[in-house]
């Protein structure tokens, strides 16, 4: 198998389905594409859904349906497959995980494929993203940093020309560059670095082990490259709804991005980012009542970073339950789950 393809659904059959349809495409361009639907224990109708999508469209040969008995967030998703995948006897050259809220444009997996086959140097290389209607998303990003958070927090202009280096999202490129993490909605990655550094960190729920994985890679001496001729629509928030100013934001949130400063940058640091991120999110709440600015953000953003930060939490970071269930291909009415053991930090046993 030259690719797998891993896409991880929870409650969002109808997406993974459309992006099925145009991966399908792209199999006319990309011999031995094979794909992983892993299922986080969705608890709804999404597994006969999805079987159902699986035979009546033929796709049974190119995807596998796998289920999981808990849902095991983001990276524990992606993990099943991938382990599954790098143990079976002919594993694949190359990882691509994509999620369930993408259409695959025609050509961008074969970009990638050909990035990659060309720098051999890069570990990872990530797709362009963007909306319905063709505008860009930012997709390449800067290692969050004491700097970045006191630049997004604090929404100054004068701030942020001058911190623009730290800025944690720079505008996209036109062309191949280089880029200190990519976004997990499309990111393929070599298998001799999972074989390298491991898996996915299950200790983040969603957010942020994209940038971990990235970290870990670069530790190790491979590039991640954004290469914008791989063009991915990305329906933002129609799998995990954080974009909602009308909701609070989830408390994994904030639990992944305590994680990474920790584990990342140490204790110190990780006090330092929060102490900095508060200070100026409180200046930038006043500045914002002084101006009569409108309020764009979560509710109770400032009282749940609070909350959730190292003052509030302590420095130590909660590990990944000692079990990961995965299991084969999903009949209509069968539903195995096996349990294979893993690492908090993902690495394979």
């Amino acid at each position: 198998m030259r690719l797998l393809v891993v896409i991880v659904n929870y409650r969002t059959a109808g997406l993974v389905i459309d992006c099925l349809r145009s991966l399908d495409e792209e199999r006319k361009l990309v011999r031995g594409l094979k794909v992983a639907v892993v299922d986080c224990h969705s608890e709804d109708d999404s597994v006969e859904t999805l079987s159902q999508a699986l035979a009546k469209n033929e796709w049974r040969q190119w995807v596998r349906l796998m289920a999981l008995d808990r849902n095991a967030g983001f990276a524990g998703g992606n993990n099943a497959a991938m382990r599954a995948a790098m143990r079976a006897p002919n594993p694949p050259e190359y990882v691509m995980l994509l999620n369930p809220d993408t259409v695959v444009k025609p050509g961008a997996v074969r970009a990638l494929l050909d990035f990659m086959n060309t720098r051999a140097e890069a570990g990872l290389a990530g797709s362009r993203l963007e909306d319905g209607a063709g505008e860009v998303q930012v997709s390449a990003f800067r290692f969050p940093s004491l700097l970045s958070e006191v630049e997004s927090a604090l929404r100054f202009g004068v701030a942020s020309r001058v911190l623009a280096r730290w800025q944690v999202a720079p505008m996209p490129s036109n062309k191949p560059a280089p880029a200190d993490w990519l976004s997990g909605a499309s990111l393929m990655i070599r298998s001799v670095v999972i074989e390298q550094i491991g898996f996915l960190d299950e200790g983040y729920f969603m957010y942020y082990e994209d940038a971990d994985f990235c970290r870990a890679a670069s530790d190790a001496g491979w590039a991640c490259w954004y290469v914008p001729a791989s063009r991915v629509v990305h329906l933002v928030s129609r799998a995990s709804d954080i974009e909602n100013a009308e909701k609070p934001r989830p408390a994994y949130w904030f639990e992944s991005r305590r994680r990474y400063f920790i584990k990342n940058h140490g204790a110190l640091y990780a006090r330092l980012c929060d102490a900095a991120w508060i200070a100026a999110f409180s200046l930038w709440r006043a500045r914002r009542c002084v101006m009569r600015k409108p309020d764009t953000d979560p509710p109770h953003l400032l009282r749940d970073f609070i909350r959730a930060s190292v003052f509030a939490k302590g420095t130590a970071i909660q590990e990944a339950c000692p079990d990961c269930a995965v299991a084969g291909e999903i009949e209509e009415d069968d539903l195995p789950a096996n349990v294979v053991p893993f690492d908090p930090y993902g690495r394979k046993l």
